[in-house]
């Protein structure tokens, strides 16, 4: 499994993020304290708070897939 931390913080970015992993042939969900949404349903992704990094979870080993979703991924301080 693959885990880091994005942000997604527009609308844009959302629909942006959402088309690349609904291609993926994996299960990915994001995690904002403690909810667990999965992250290819645009609707569960507006429902949490998009301010702020949350955590994403990639059901894979395929760092490909970190490497298409480089634009959304943010450096832990």
């Amino acid at each position: 499994m693959l885990t880091t931390k994005i942000l997604i913080n527009t609308v844009e970015k959302v629909k942006q993020f959402s088309s690349i992993v609904s291609r993926q042939n994996v299960e990915c969900e994001i995690v904002e304290g403690i909810y667990i949404i999965d992250a290819k349903s645009i609707m569960g992704i507006f429902s949490i708070d998009l301010s702020e990094p949350v955590e994403l979870r990639i059901h894979s080993d395929d760092a490909a897939i970190l490497d298409s979703l480089k634009e959304f991924i943010v450096q832990e301080a």
